[in-house]
């Protein structure tokens, strides 16, 4: 029988430790874990997600402050806000929300801030420490979505050595910074993407895919071979047809879901599996921040989930 990764009860798994060390921090140090957010525009998604963080934050005893700014925000200004930002003692985490509007680069605003705030894990030097890994990935703030994915991954296959895994995509965000830790949990990983030759017939050696392309339930059941374990870290909305004959929308992840359900032995529901996870490990790594930057060893180990 086909298992369903639960993202939403993992999640709230480390939300309630995140709070406990954040409760502990706070009496122990009178120090609050604080996470600044900057929201450049008025992308829906982006709206949404970051009232979500703001929500979970407060009930894990983190302050958050909003740093809202209109789409026509020049460079500078992201930047100027950045550095101030870097140089409060009281904030822990800086997230800027991505996609960022097209005047302002990206890479320049995410390398600018502090990597010791660098909670999503985007700032080259927290991707070579992941690259490297070892030692150094105990330094490093890993990307939220990758972690997550790999916690739900070490919960339903404690031993991950030696499988053969397929990541579809090879984003910064997802791809790239996911292989990687495939890799640390001696996976043999292949990566595909819109330029690769074959790419069912690879997906098809998979005991793991990763999905996280951006293309709604690409992947199909013919991808795919039998009992492989399937997180599906697309997001997408596509139109549909409500139960009252309207027209409406829906959210699909990368995979059919329902096409290869049966033929998978594990995989994550959209929604409810890679997302909640996401924001689970960013208030994490916010609380981590939060005892380092307090002169105190972290709280947990990077994969320590109970």
């Amino acid at each position: 029988m086909t298992k369903i990764i639960d993202g939403k009860e993992f999640a709230q798994k480390i939300r309630n430790q995140v709070k406990e060390d954040s409760d502990r921090l706070l009496q122990n140090h009178k120090v609050q874990p604080c996470l600044a957010v900057v929201l450049v525009g008025e992308n829906p998604a982006s709206k949404v997600y970051v009232g979500a963080k703001t929500k979970m934050a407060a009930e894990c005893n983190i302050i958050t402050k909003d740093f809202k700014m209109e789409d026509t925000t020049d460079q500078a200004t992201v930047l100027k806000v950045i550095d101030e930002l870097n140089n409060d003692p009281h904030v822990h985490g800086i997230l800027v929300q991505l996609p960022l509007p097209k005047q302002i680069d990206e890479r320049a605003v995410i390398d600018a801030i502090d990597v010791k705030k660098d909670v999503d894990g985007f700032h080259a030097i927290n991707a070579g420490r992941l690259s490297i890994g070892g030692e150094m990935l105990k330094q490093a703030f890993i990307p939220c979505t990758p972690l997550g994915s790999l916690l739900l991954l070490k919960d339903t296959l404690p031993n991950l050595s030696g499988l053969n895994a397929v990541v579809v995509g090879r984003s910064n965000i997802v791809g790239k910074p996911m292989s990687q830790l495939l890799i640390q949990e001696s996976c043999t990983v292949t990566i595909v993407h819109s330029r690769t030759k074959n790419i069912e017939a690879l997906c098809a050696q998979a005991d793991i895919i990763v999905a996280g392309v951006g293309r709604p339930e690409m992947i199909k059941s013919d991808w795919i071979k039998k009992d492989a374990v399937i997180i599906d870290v697309g997001i997408n909305r596509i139109p549909t047809i409500k139960s009252d004959g309207s027209e409406g929308t829906k959210i699909v992840g990368d995979v059919d879901y329902q096409d290869v359900f049966e033929k998978s032995s594990a995989i994550t529901p959209v929604p409810g599996g890679v997302g909640p996870m996401t924001i689970a490990c960013l208030l994490r790594n916010t609380v981590t921040s939060a005892y380092r930057h307090s002169g105190q060893a972290d709280p947990r180990g990077t994969f320590d989930i109970k």
